[in-house]
């Protein structure tokens, strides 16, 4: 059986490529413009903003290989719930189908996430 710290560190590698080859597509299709998201001007305070928001399933990844069992549940459903409610509240704004797509299995990625810290229970933890 795999462990669910496996699975939940999986889940976020799968969640970080999706997002990855969403900005790929983005610049190869030409919908990327440097310096704009739509027709608003990018600061370096917002590309902070960015920076951190994109590295939360970077560092979920370590933590849920890491963490105490009890505390990785709990953080992963946090991250995985902030996520989810973050990109649904952007997906109307993303014109392309494509774009809409990527994001949409991204929010499956954060329910298997949240599925998996949810039914974590005690004999899987022995696995690990």
């Amino acid at each position: 059986m795999t462990s669910v710290k496996i699975k939940l560190s999986a889940s976020w590698v799968a969640l970080m490529l999706t997002y990855l080859l969403g900005d790929v597509l983005r610049i190869f299709s030409g919908d990327f413009n440097a310096g704009e998201i739509g027709d608003v001007q990018i600061g370096q305070m917002l590309y902070l903003a960015l920076a951190v928001l994109m590295v939360i399933p970077i560092i979920m990844v370590y933590a849920s290989v890491t963490l105490d069992d009890r505390l990785n549940r709990w953080v992963n459903m946090a991250a995985a719930v902030f996520l989810f409610v973050f990109n649904l509240v952007g997906l109307p704004t993303y014109p392309t189908a494509y774009d809409k797509f990527l994001i949409v299995v991204g929010l499956g990625f954060n329910i298997l996430t949240i599925w998996h810290a949810w039914t974590w229970s005690k004999s899987e933890t022995a696995v690990v």
